[in-house]
């Protein structure tokens, strides 16, 4: 007998009153108690259902409790995506987070704040839910990557992960295969955790070895993240089963493209190639556009073991020295990658486009292809750009494609998308993986190009699917909380541009549009990036807030991403899917992307922490031009452009005067020379300082010649003590001013 569904049933009616489990068996009618009790727990676990006072069952909802993800925060707070898709994040306070960790699913209580507390700064309302962390559902993870440290009469670890707020205790190493000394990068099981106010117990599993010993740092990032570039052997098994070519067979049920001078833009450096596409011009001035997907769906089938494996990866991860792939090389470098020359299977969305950019008609449909030539980002910008002439006809039609995608580009910002856009940084590594640069990744012509053929497959797709009233695993982006829209109009017109509301999404449009001609552009875009929401996978087609779609879902990767995979197997097959199914991907799919991108990060940030830490150690630091970013009242942020890294400036570090924080202008201004550090500053900073543990880097300004009046310097030298900070009283909130005269106690580690 299914119990489940009969007691979600049950538990969900409108007259229904909290129950113990015997009183649920007899409400049934079933003599069964044991087996309802087991369901009951089971559900309780998976957070479906909650157990509230007396032993009683309740629907989490309605005991205000809400479950979800947590995903927590370097300051020490944390947000929850709920399951329920329709609640929206909830704001949770550092003091309410319990002991949940990065991406644990938790049971949260809503509180309700007095009305004196939800008047926020600058009398702006907080209209998000808040609530409080009671009870840990399931660990994302229980094993921690940290460095074994030994007290007066104790060992523990400190965990990498700054979002871990406490250490851990462990045993004293014992002789044997995992002997380990102070120092040494370990990895330990989490035991017990019984309150944030305590710091977990642990075990060392593993010793990973010296920190700096190399490849450490980055075992130690692949074990934190519980990622593996190794496929089990079942797997690779039946990887090896699978041809290696194109088959007559294959081609059955198939629209052959193959005459199709079909292309692909890639980075220069990439192995799979998800996309391809061919453009035509129509005698009636219609285009006619074929976007081709690596047809990975006819290779994975549902419920093998290369499936399960895929879903369980739910990505490909991207490293900055290697590429952890979600799909075994076989597979993604090879029969399913649309390499040039060479027969391979898509599924195609071909589109009819109107001489003003309206799409007319849609098609999708199985299909082979062979392409006719690959191009590179750089190359294909060459000739957009006009430094190759195109002569053969594949070039021209790379020139037609642009011209088309431009026109897209411009529709889809009419109708309220969100220009945001910034350069990617790309490290590039020495032979001996050590930081060598960094390039800078325009988002040009070239990519632009690519994304809009992308969206317009993906936006299609999601459409017809939501015609077809087919389940389905959607990519949304909720509205941003309209408090933190008005912080950031607040910051705009801190720094001279006036634009009044910005909740309207059209206003926030015109507001971004503003930024280009203003210096602090790239500071105030990371700022805006921040006060939105992040994307993830649901089965609610909620909409994009970014993009401006009322349908949206990823199609145009399945190599690299589960969610695309699934929406080519609900395209074309005639399965439906459950909801409930579905629903338990998109969340784990949600947390594979979330882990991917932190591992991604800190894969960057430990290689640029150890360059930064060498010029320490050799005492030859560089001195770079940076741009600060944000301004506080105990210092300033700057973001150095050549390393795509930034850091704080203390303060108590400007010897020139004495600075004070004005919270309307978020500047810093000197007291006496009313030299101001604002928003967007050109400045020089050389490193001062890098902690490890917090993996956060503290710089110091250096002199600039020739300042203009108004633009704070400064010629740092070493010091051995910070300076203090005095609370002067005085205008709107108040304001601090810095005394290098006065000494102030060092910040402890987060304990």
């Amino acid at each position: 007998m299914d119990y489940e569904d009969k007691i979600i049933r049950l538990l969900s009616r409108k007259n229904y009153v909290p129950m113990t489990s015997e009183e649920i068996s007899a409400k049934l009618r079933t003599d069964e108690v044991h087996v309802v009790s087991d369901v009951l727990a089971a559900l309780t676990k998976s957070g479906q259902i909650v157990r509230i006072k007396g032993q009683r069952f309740s629907m989490p909802e309605v005991a205000d409790l809400v479950v979800g993800r947590l995903q927590v925060h370097r300051s020490g707070a944390a947000t929850l995506y709920p399951d329920d898709i329709q609640v929206g994040p909830v704001d949770i306070a550092p003091n309410h987070t319990g002991t949940g960790m990065l991406h644990d699913r938790v049971l949260v209580r809503l509180v309700q704040e007095p009305a004196w507390r939800v008047k926020r700064r600058r009398g702006k309302e907080h209209d998000g839910p808040r609530g409080k962390v009671i009870q840990i559902l399931e660990r994302a993870r229980t094993k921690v990557v940290g460095t074994l440290k030994r007290g007066d009469h104790y060992f523990f670890v400190i965990p990498d992960d700054p979002r871990i707020p406490l250490d851990i205790f462990v045993d004293a190493p014992r002789r044997g295969k995992n002997f380990c000394r102070p120092g040494d990068k370990v990895l330990v099981q989490i035991d017990d955790w019984v309150s944030r106010h305590q710091p977990p117990e642990g075990t060392i599993v593993e010793r990973l070895g010296r920190p700096d010993e190399p490849g450490v740092d980055m075992l130690s990032i692949l074990t934190h993240y519980d990622l593996n570039k190794l496929f089990p052997a079942n797997v690779l098994a039946e990887v090896d089963r699978l041809p290696s070519k194109v088959t007559k067979t294959d081609l059955r049920g198939r629209k052959d493209c193959r005459d199709h001078d079909v292309i692909t833009i890639d980075p220069f450096d990439a192995k799979d190639f998800d996309d391809a596409f061919f453009l035509q011009k129509e005698a009636n001035g219609c285009w006619r556009l074929w976007v081709h997907i690596a047809d990975v769906s006819h290779y994975v089938k549902a419920g093998t073991a290369l499936d399960d494996e895929a879903r369980a990866r739910g990505n490909s991860t991207y490293l900055v020295d290697r590429v952890i792939p979600m799909l075994p090389e076989q597979l993604s470098n090879g029969i399913c990658s649309l390499n040039p020359n060479v027969d391979r299977l898509t599924k195609c969305t071909e589109f009819t486009i109107g001489t003003n950019g309206q799409i007319e008609a849609v098609e999708f449909y199985p299909s082979v292809i062979h392409s006719k030539r690959r191009f590179s980002y750089e190359e294909a910008y060459e000739y957009l750009k006009g430094d190759k002439p195109a002569e053969t006809p594949i070039e021209k039609m790379l020139l037609n494609a642009n011209r088309l995608a431009q026109m897209l580009r411009k529709a889809r910002f009419r109708s309220g998308a969100l220009e945001l856009e910034a350069p990617e940084n790309k490290i590039i590594l020495d032979d001996d993986g050590n930081f060598d640069k960094v390039i800078k990744v325009e988002n040009d012509e070239s990519h632009q190009l690519i994304e809009e053929f992308m969206l317009l497959a993906n936006e299609a797709v999601a459409a017809e699917l939501r015609r077809r009233k087919r389940n389905a695993i959607y990519r949304v982006h909720e509205e941003p909380d309209p408090e933190k829209l008005d912080e950031f109009a607040g910051k705009l017109e801190a720094v001279g541009i006036k634009v009044g509301s910005i909740r309207n999404q059209k206003a926030a449009q015109r507001a971004i549009a503003k930024l280009k001609v203003h210096p602090a552009a790239p500071v105030l875009r990371i700022a805006f990036l921040r006060s939105l929401k992040r994307a993830r996978y649901a089965v609610e087609p909620i909409g994009h807030y970014g993009l401006a779609k009322e349908d949206y879902l990823h199609f145009t990767s399945p190599i690299r991403r589960y969610a695309d995979l699934i929406a080519h197997r609900v395209l074309f097959s005639r399965t439906s899917y459950p909801a409930k199914k579905l629903a338990g991907a998109a969340d784990h799919i949600s947390f594979t992307e979330r882990n991917s991108a932190d591992a991604e990060f800190d894969s960057k940030r430990v290689k640029l922490l150890a360059y930064l830490e060498r010029q320490l150690v050799s005492g030859k630091r560089e001195v770079y031009e940076a741009f600060v970013t944000d301004v506080r009242n105990v210092g300033f942020f700057a973001e150095v452009d050549a390393l795509g890294v930034s850091g704080m400036i203390r303060a108590s570090s400007l010897e020139d005067d004495f600075y004070i924080f004005d919270p309307l202008k978020m500047a810093l201004v000197g007291k006496h020379r009313k030299k101001t550090i604002a928003l967007g500053d050109r400045i020089k900073v050389k490193v001062t300082k890098v902690d490890t543990y917090k993996k956060q880097v503290d710089f110091q300004m250096v002199q600039e010649g020739g300042a203009r009046k108004g633009r704070a310097t400064s010629s740092v030298r070493p010091r051995g003590k910070d300076t203090a900070k005095e609370v002067k009283k005085g205008g709107k909130g108040g304001s601090q001013s810095f005394s290098p005269k006065k000494k102030q106690n060092r910040n402890r580690r987060r304990r």
